[in-house]
């Protein structure tokens, strides 16, 4: 079953007076590649963070990040009132030494000094809280993953579309490689015959055109890309993440293709080839996606 890298989860949780978020989303690369936004309350734990997205995505461009919000209303932001007496007492002696009148609204002027609103007291992270951060997490990868799925189900769709289309193009290229055989005889002859003073060995002209034939004969190129089609479609079915393995059976198929092109002395075969690798093209760049 074939999981796409792109994903996006989300999950809320409430903590006593806060709500914790986690958001989390990828995208496709070559190995993890893992950015975390942590707020400070839960940076202690950022490598337990980090070893678990790590476990559960494998692969994937991943934006993580976790915060917490307090509700409203809850719990006011504690006046500093030392520090309000303190710039009270500076301004009045400013004011005395320099003759600059004194405010008219204390309460305003003193307010909107730097740090009076200022919350100073540090934020512990317990066990409670942490269990209730990781209930976060964990429905956020769920969540992605679930993503990731339905993701993976579209991708499988269309990658059996294209191998349908690559074994039908296959399947049509027989009828033409069989009746070039008398066309190259033919060709040959003819070419001969418009020249009256040659005069051919014709068991020679046949051993050369078995030779010949035997150069262009593409059954083996035919058995190996059928048989990578059929495993193509086995990788697809197991049940764990196999993006780079099918990357490179999709490589193989290439090469399987580009020599029957190669070996193709009519018009009609070079297009089927053409329509094949077109097909091949559209499953490396999504097989890019699968994780």
């Amino acid at each position: 079953m074939i999981q796409s890298m792109t994903g996006y989860g989300k999950a809320v949780v409430t903590f006593k007076d806060k709500k914790i978020n986690v958001e989390v989303k990828s995208l496709n690369s070559k190995a993890l590649d893992l950015s975390a936004r942590i707020a400070p309350i839960y940076r202690e734990k950022e490598m337990e963070i980090r070893q678990l997205i790590a476990a559960t995505l494998l692969r994937g461009k991943v934006d993580f990040a976790l915060w917490a919000e307090k509700e409203t209303g809850v719990e006011p932001t504690p006046i500093n009132a030392k520090l309000v007496e303190n710039y009270y007492h500076q301004i009045k002696a400013i004011s005395a030494a320099t003759g600059i009148p004194e405010p008219k609204d204390w309460f305003y002027t003193l307010l909107r000094m730097p740090d009076v609103e200022t919350r100073t007291e540090n934020e512990e992270l317990t066990p409670e809280e942490w269990q209730a951060a990781q209930g976060a997490i964990n429905e956020a990868l769920n969540s992605l993953q679930a993503f990731r799925r339905q993701e993976g189900a579209a991708l499988e769709k269309k990658f059996n579309e294209k191998i349908d289309n690559i074994e039908a193009l296959l399947h049509s290229i027989e009828p033409l490689e069989k009746s070039r055989v008398p066309k190259i005889r033919e060709t040959i002859i003819k070419g001969l015959e418009q020249i009256p003073e040659v005069d051919y060995n014709q068991n020679r002209l046949e051993q050369e055109l078995i030779y010949y034939i035997e150069k262009l004969d593409i059954s083996e190129e035919k058995q190996r890309l059928a048989n990578h089609l059929k495993y193509f479609r086995e990788t697809m079915a197991e049940n764990k993440p196999n993006g780079k393995k099918l990357g490179f059976i999709a490589q193989e198929m290439g090469r399987e293709i580009n020599t029957t092109g190669s070996k193709s002395n009519q018009a009609e075969m070079q297009n089927i080839v053409v329509k094949m690798k077109d097909e091949l093209e559209q499953i490396k760049e999504q097989v890019l996606n699968a994780l």
